[in-house]
């Protein structure tokens, strides 16, 4: 039985996760819906069972109505922890994307009361203390999530409120007691520091020491029955840590030949860390993607399937969404219109690598394609691995996939991803 299972609520996310167990040497494979029985067995023997999802981006009822089917699965594999894997910056609201929506329906299927929210991911530079949210901005600097250049000005989930607490109860989690950074200071969890009117719990996480403590005490509490615990995957490096895993010398990455042929970018994300990436991209054919015109117009997108086909035929291309002038165009229908895009493109191109970025991008294009499954293949940069695509079309089978977020990576991202 796996010892581990998680949901994500977008897919750039869940294959961080992904990445995050392969590199401890958990045998791991991210599915990108729920797996069939010839599925399962084609993945083989699993400690831990991924499945990536889109609730980052739906209302409550279909959150709910999505994740009553996940919640019955995961319980039926007899997972020991059952992770919602939500962004490190906690995006959310009430009305999209609602975490306290994602907890009401998951948790009937794990009976254990500790209901543990780890608020921090030091390796990706969000840290929490005292309850409130901190992000590493493009340049490094740290700001207070309802402070950051980008997430208090998100599209869809603007971060307003700092404090986790005060932010998840709005969405119907209430009384959540604070596990503050101070209860680890003898190196494990003071017993003592628990919330005891309150099952749910948020835990600070400054530093990388504080998800071996947390680790520790998800460990000894499954002993109580499976848990279901929240958070970035720093909820799979602290169970990691309580399990005595550690990154192996040399990572089990798959070792098969990478795929020959051009690189296929596609830039869905608006932050303008993802937009300084495409300024440093270098070898790129680029190609414009007016998000108005690809909605109301079916040439535009003919025209861009055809322009696409005739530059891969030559070398790397990168389809470039921009920035939408005066109302805000439908993201969601964007990230669907682009994830079509993709797959009429990779209809008839043969790739050696497809590269993603944007959250709802990644979701809506991957899920455009005939995959199944998605495996680690190796390191490519913090929160955004090199993955192993897993199809029952041999064209797609083994395909190198890079999904990444709007806010990861380093400035040279897309050249760095063409050569991972």
């Amino acid at each position: 039985m796996p010892l581990y299972g998680w949901y994500g609520d977008d897919f750039t996310g869940s294959t961080d996760t992904l990445a995050t167990l392969a590199e401890r040497g958990f045998r791991a494979l991210l599915f990108l819906r729920e797996p069939s029985e010839a599925q399962l067995a084609a993945a083989g023997p699993l400690d831990a069972i991924g499945i990536a999802g889109a609730s980052r981006a739906m209302a409550p009822k279909a959150v709910a109505t999505e994740l009553a089917g996940i919640g019955r699965f995961f319980a039926g594999q007899g997972v020991g922890l059952m992770h919602y894997k939500c962004c490190s910056t906690f995006d959310s609201a009430p009305h999209i994307g609602s975490i306290g929506a994602a907890v009401a329906a998951l948790k009937p299927f794990f009976p254990n009361p500790l209901l543990p929210i780890l608020g921090g991911q030091p390796n990706l530079g969000r840290f929490c203390l005292f309850g409130n949210l901190f992000a590493a901005g493009g340049d490094g600097t740290i700001h207070r999530i309802d402070r950051h250049p980008t997430m208090s000005r998100h599209p869809v989930t603007p971060m307003a409120e700092a404090d986790l607490r005060r932010h998840l109860a709005a969405q119907g989690l209430a009384d959540i007691g604070l596990v503050d950074y101070r209860a680890y200071a003898g190196g494990s969890v003071a017993r003592a520091a628990l919330p005891g009117g309150s099952a749910a719990a948020l835990f600070d996480v400054a530093a990388e020491a504080d998800l071996a403590a947390i680790g520790e005490l998800l460990a000894t509490s499954s002993e109580n029955g499976s848990i279901l615990a929240v958070g970035a995957s720093s909820v799979a490096r602290a169970f990691a840590a309580g399990h005595g895993k550690a990154v192996v010398a040399a990572p089990a990455a798959d070792a098969t030949p990478r795929e020959t042929g051009p690189v296929l970018a596609l830039v869905g994300s608006l932050s303008p860390v993802t937009r300084a990436q495409v300024e440093a991209a270098q070898g790129y054919a680029m190609l414009s993607v007016d998000a108005g015109r690809l909605l109301a117009n079916a040439g535009f997108a003919a025209e861009l399937r055809s322009a696409a086909l005739s530059r891969l035929a030559r070398g790397d291309v990168m389809l470039v969404t921009e920035k939408p002038e005066g109302a805000p165009t439908d993201s969601g229908a964007v990230a669907e219109a682009t994830g079509g895009l993709l797959a009429a493109i990779i209809a008839e191109a043969r790739l050696g690598r497809l590269v993603v970025a944007g959250g709802d991008t990644s979701t809506m294009a991957v899920r455009s394609l005939p995959l199944w499954g998605l495996s680690y293949r190796g390191p490519c940069v913090p929160g955004a691995p090199l993955c192993r695509a897993h199809s029952d079309d041999e064209r797609l089978d083994g395909l190198d996939i890079v999904l990444k977020g709007g806010q990861m990576g380093p400035p040279g991202f897309f050249n760095d991803a063409a050569r991972a």
